[in-house]
């Protein structure tokens, strides 16, 4: 899938789900729980202990799912995420080695980035989206705020984004969202608890689709 293939598939599906575990066991079939509820744009995060096995493994058994890597510091980190299948990378902070990675590869990066400053240099930098996180702790109001000056930046709020307010997001002009622990909740994930997982997936796309 090509670069502007991917970002328009995210952008239509609005939330991608982020899922961070203490081991890989379980991960391919929480992703066909989140795919069950409607989700198939998933971050499989470094801080998950083989996460590039992990991710190697998902591309090749779910090929038409839309699997990133996600906290990645360095340049090297995204080239072996790429080569693994990633079809896009995610950073928690302003990386401007793995911008400049990624858009040699032509793959979409979103770029960790919370203060104004921090997300025009995203932008400037090359980064498809700028990863607002954490975005919590001034919700749908701030990224209204930040769209004033920088209506041309896409802005990707991560950090606290559920279910009651992933439709205000969208409506004050957020590119899409992502959603970790408020969507697989650790305890679903280690009790492997799909029917649960599937739920809260269901209950974002509802969320959204009131929206559109």
């Amino acid at each position: 899938m090509k670069k502007d293939a991917v970002l328009a598939k995210i952008k239509a599906e609005k939330v991608i789900a982020l899922i961070r575990a203490d081991n890989p066991d379980g991960l391919l079939d929480c992703a066909k729980a989140l795919a069950d509820g409607g989700l198939t744009s998933i971050e499989l995060t470094m801080t998950t202990p083989g996460a590039i096995r992990m991710l190697e493994k998902a591309t090749a058994e779910l090929p038409n799912f839309l699997f990133g890597l996600g906290t990645v510091l360095d340049a090297e980190t995204a080239r072996a995420g790429i080569l693994a299948g990633a079809k896009f990378i995610v950073t928690p902070a302003l990386r401007p080695d793995v911008i400049t990675l990624c858009r040699r590869y032509s793959v979409p990066v979103f770029s960790g980035a919370f203060t104004p400053t921090e997300i025009l240099a995203a932008w400037e930098a090359g980064a498809d989206a700028a990863k607002v996180f954490p975005a919590e702790f001034f919700g749908p109001a701030y990224i209204k705020s930040i769209k004033g000056p920088f209506p041309h930046i896409d802005l990707l709020p991560t950090g606290g984004v559920t279910p009651e307010t992933v439709g205000e997001y969208i409506r004050v002009g957020a590119f899409a969202t992502a959603a970790g622990s408020s969507l697989v909740e650790a305890q679903a994930l280690k009790d492997k608890n799909w029917a649960a997982i599937t739920a809260r997936a269901k209950a974002f796309v509802a969320a959204v689709a009131a929206v559109k």
